[in-house]
C-alpha cells in the first residue's frame, strides 16, 4: 500500500533511546508481539526460580489505607507492585507516517503494531508506529478491566469508599489513563507517560484533543483530563516540602499545568524537569491519586507486623480515658469501619483522647455545621469528636515512628513525620482546584494545620 506523505525515523522524545530506521518501509511491522500478562501472574512464576525478579517500585492508591472496601481481587486493588517481567513488552517510537486521505488511515491501523494516531483534521492524520523494545517493560493504567491493562483504578471519594463498578460510565478517570515504563537494566530508571494503548494497540487523539508539532516536527498531545505529576523536593522518607504540579504529554515531556483540567491549550513547556518517577512522586488521573515507592524508600516505612506491633506496644501503656477512667485500646488493624468499646476518641481541635461518652454536645441555634459538635470536659475547646484509627498502609508512612498524631478531622493516626508531610501536600481535585487530605481515606484536612498531636492519659495505678 502507498502512503502519502513521508515516513522517517522519530527522534527521541523525553530521554527514550531510538535506533536509525534507516530505509525501512512504512509497511506494518509483523514481529510485534502482544502485551504480557499481568505483573502478578509474572511475580508468581518468577518465584519457581531461585531467583526472585526485580523490583521496580509500588504504586499506592490514596484513600484506601491498604485494602478497597470490598477488598483487592486481580487486577483491581488499592497498590500494586511492578516486577520485571519474563519477557520485555515496552514498546518505544519507530516511523511517522503522514497521511492525507482518511481511508488509508483506517486501513493502516491494525491490531499487531502499536501506534499512536494524531488527526489534524477530517483529511489529514499523523501515525507514529511503535516498534518493540527489549530493554523496556510497559505496565498500563486505567479505568478499563481489558486484559491490557495491568492496574485497574477507579475513582476515589473520601473515606476511601471508591466508585461501584455501575458508577464507571460516571469516572473521570481515563479507560486508557497512562503507562509506565520500566529499563530492565540498574538503576531500572521508571517513566510515566500520558494514555494508554487500548485492545487494538493504538492511542488516538481526535480532532479536538490537545496535541501539536514539537520544535523538531514532531508529534505530542494532552488526554482529555490529563495526567499531573507532582515529584518532592529532597528525598520523600525526609519529609520534603511539596514540589510543583506538572502535567505529562502523551510523549512523556512536561509542561506547565493548563488553566483548567481539560482545557485544549496546552501550558508552557518546562525544559529542566522530566518523567521519571522518584520515590514519592504523586501520579493524579483526575479522579483517583496514585503515589510512587521505590524499593529503596518502601524498605524505610513500617510492615504490616511492625505496625502491629506498634499497635500492641500504644494499647500496652494502658492509655486510659480522663473521664471515666477506663482502658482505651486501639483495634485490630483488620478490624474495618466498626468501632470497639474499648477505641479511642479524640476531641480533634485539643487533641484530648477519651473514650466514648454520649453527652457534652454544644448544639447551635437552627443546626448548622457545628450542630453535633462537643465540648472537651478537659478544656472546653469545641469541635469534632471522632473515633481514631490507626492508618494500616504502610507504603504512605515516611518512617516507623510511633503514632503519636491524627489527621483532622477523620482521626486517622500516623508517625508525626508522616502527619507533616502529608498535611502539606496540596492534592489536585476538580477541574483546577487543590486541598490537603488523609492519605488514608482523602478526607479533606481542616484545622490550622491538619492534624494534631494526641494527648493520652496513663494509667493512674
Amino acid at each position: 500500500m502507498v502512503l502519502e506523505g513521508s515516513s522517517e525515523a522519530v527522534c527521541s522524545p523525553s530521554s527514550l533511546e531510538l535506533r536509525p530506521s534507516g530505509h525501512r518501509t512504512s509497511s506494518s511491522s509483523s514481529s510485534s508481539s502482544s502485551s504480557s500478562s499481568s505483573p502478578l501472574q509474572n511475580h508468581d512464576a518468577f518465584l519457581t526460580n531461585e531467583k526472585e525478579p526485580a523490583q521496580y517500585g509500588e504504586l499506592i492508591v490514596l484513600g484506601y489505607n491498604g485494602c478497597l472496601a470490598n477488598g483487592d481481587k486481580g487486577r483491581r486493588r488499592s497498590r500494586l507492585a511492578l516486577y520485571k517481567r519474563s519477557k520485555a513488552n515496552g514498546v518505544k517510537p519507530d516511523i511517522i507516517h503522514n497521511i492525507s486521505t482518511p481511508l488509508v488511515s483506517k486501513a493502516f491501523t491494525n491490531k499487531s503494531q502499536h501506534s499512536i494516531s494524531y488527526t489534524l483534521s477530517r483529511s489529514h492524520s499523523v501515525i507514529v508506529e511503535y516498534s518493540q523494545d527489549s530493554s523496556t517493560d510497559m505496565f498500563q493504567i486505567g479505568r478499563s478491566t481489558e486484559n491490557m491493562i495491568d492496574f485497574v483504578v477507579t475513582d476515589t471519594s473520601p473515606s476511601g469508599q471508591g466508585a461501584g463498578e455501575g458508577q464507571s460510565a460516571q469516572s473521570t478517570i481515563s479507560r486508557y489513563a497512562c503507562r509506565v515504563i520500566c529499563e530492565r537494566r540498574p538503576p531500572y530508571s521508571t517513566r510515566i507517560y500520558a494514555a494508554g494503548f487500548d485492545s487494538s494497540k493504538n492511542i488516538f487523539l481526535g480532532e479536538r484533543a490537545a496535541k501539536w508539532r514539537t520544535s523538531d516536527g514532531l508529534m505530542d498531545g494532552l488526554t482529555t483530563n490529563g495526567v499531573l505529576v507532582m515529584h518532592p523536593t529532597g528525598g520523600f522518607s525526609e519529609g520534603p516540602a511539596p514540589g510543583v504540579w506538572r502535567e505529562i504529554s502523551v510523549c512523556g515531556n512536561v509542561y506547565a499545568l493548563r488553566e483548567t483540567r481539560s482545557a485544549q491549550q496546552r501550558g508552557k513547556l518546562v525544559e529542566n524537569e522530566s518523567n521519571t518517577l522518584q520515590d514519592g512522586s504523586l501520579i493524579d488521573l483526575c479522579g483517583a491519586t496514585l503515589l510512587w515507592r521505590t524499593p529503596e524508600g518502601l524498605r524505610r516505612t513500617p510492615t504490616l507486623k511492625q505496625l502491629e506491633s506498634l499497635r500492641q506496644e500504644t494499647n500496652a501503656a494502658r492509655p486510659q480515658c480522663p473521664v471515666g477512667f477506663n482502658t482505651l485500646a486501639f483495634p485490630s488493624l483488620a478490624q474495618r469501619e466498626v468501632v470497639d468499646k474499648k477505641q479511642p476518641w479524640v476531641y480533634v481541635n485539643c487533641g484530648h483522647v477519651h473514650g466514648y461518652h454520649n453527652w457534652g454536645f454544644r448544639k447551635e441555634k437552627g443546626g448548622g455545621a457545628g450542630a453535633d459538635e462537643r465540648e472537651c470536659p478537659m478544656c472546653r475547646r469545641v469541635g469534632p469528636y471522632v473515633p481514631l484509627w490507626l492508618g494500616c498502609e504502610g507504603g504512605l508512612y515516611l518512617d516507623a515512628g510511633h503514632p503519636t498524631h491524627a489527621f483532622c478531622p477523620c482521626g486517622h493516626v500516623c508517625s508525626e513525620k508522616t502527619a507533616r508531610c502529608w498535611a502539606q501536600i496540596p492534592l489536585p481535585h476538580g477541574t483546577h482546584a487543590f486541598h490537603a487530605a488523609c492519605p488514608f481515606c482523602g478526607t479533606w484536612l481542616t484545622g490550622e494545620q491538619g492534624y494534631i498531636k494526641l494527648i493520652f492519659q496513663g494509667p493512674v495505678d
